[in-house]
């Protein structure tokens, strides 16, 4: 990346065409890109589960708002369906904790379970390590794959992600039936990436990587025997991505951690998913509920499928399990 590009002066170029001052703005951020932004701007506030490095130089810090695209809450143009955001309005108003994967409102859990957060309490936090963190990019360097690390601190990509991944979620938008998909980009899915960041890290979640072939997959089995190895859009030999977690963790295990943490019965539990990673998170609960848009594995073993994101599917899912009354009159 050209060391001269930064998010602070894209905003004084910005600011330059309508006369305003930097220091009469406010900026919002987490990650270590937004510490310059953060640091000049009259007032910069950052996410409390942001980067160490920028929350040292905020004027305020805030709640998660930390934002994953999944095709189960919001849709795959990184927009929450009104409707959406009123179920969860309502069912949290009717007493009901709602824990959305990657997105902070009564709490959170990411990195395929293994972060889990109540309020501003970690309940669980493991990661992969920095040696495994170095392997893992190195791996992917040597058979040219293009990659993303997942953190609570961001998505930090290789060089030539973008180039490689804009085909890739042209498919996997195609698969999930958007009317759209040959509009969207590694841009518009995954709007929150970060270019030419450290990919050596020890706060890594997660990673995924471009397919060029299934048999990256199966050797990345044999190469991280320490990981646990997967694959996502689209079943087996016609999969668009590999990706690497920590062993031993899943969904369903998070959420057994989470509600241990809260004393809460399993019998109270309900699961919403679209993917085959999302199969023992539903399995687990009490109810699973998958959306019309996910794969046909995990509508085949789903207690109940609702809608897409996009045509309501979680307030009407919502409704129908009589979690929050009908105030929209969809149902």
């Amino acid at each position: 990346m050209d060391p001269r590009v930064s998010k602070t002066a894209g905003l004084i170029g910005i600011l330059k065409l309508h006369h305003i001052d930097l220091k009469e703005i406010v900026t919002f951020g987490d990650a270590d890109n937004d510490y310059d932004m953060t640091l000049n701007a009259g007032i910069g506030v950052v996410m409390v589960n942001g980067s160490d490095k920028t929350k040292s130089v905020a004027d305020y810090i805030t709640d998660d708002n930390d934002i994953d695209v999944d095709g189960t809450l919001l849709d795959y143009e990184n927009k929450l369906p009104a409707s959406a955001d009123i179920a969860i309005k309502e069912a949290r108003k009717n007493g009901h904790h709602v824990y959305i994967w990657n997105i902070g409102l009564d709490g959170m859990i990411g990195g395929n379970g293994s972060y889990v957060k109540d309020k501003d309490t970690v309940v669980m936090y493991q990661l992969i390590t920095l040696e495994q963190c170095k392997h893992i990019v190195d791996w992917c360097h040597s058979r040219n794959l293009e990659f993303y690390l997942e953190s609570n601190n961001g998505l930090f990509t290789s060089k030539n992600f973008e180039e490689k991944g804009n085909p890739v979620i042209k498919v996997y938008c195609q698969r999930k039936g958007k009317e759209n998909a040959s509009e969207q980009t590694v841009c518009t899915v995954f709007s929150e990436m970060i270019y030419g960041g450290e990919l050596y890290r020890d706060d890594c979640n997660k990673v995924s990587f471009i397919l060029n072939s299934y048999q990256d997959h199966l050797d990345s089995i044999k190469e991280f025997p320490d990981l646990k190895p997967g694959t996502w859009g689209g079943a087996d030999e016609i999969a668009l991505f590999g990706d690497l977690g920590v062993k031993g963790i899943d969904k369903a295990h998070a959420i057994d951690e989470l509600l241990k943490y809260l004393g809460a019965s399993l019998e109270d539990t309900f699961a919403f998913g679209d993917a085959k990673v999302d199969i023992p998170m539903l399995e687990y609960c009490n109810v699973g509920v998958a959306v019309n848009s996910g794969g046909d594995e995990i509508k085949a073993m789903a207690d109940y499928v609702t809608d897409d994101v996009d045509k309501d599917g979680i307030y009407k899912a919502f409704v129908h399990f009589g979690l929050i009354d009908d105030v929209l009159n969809l149902c």
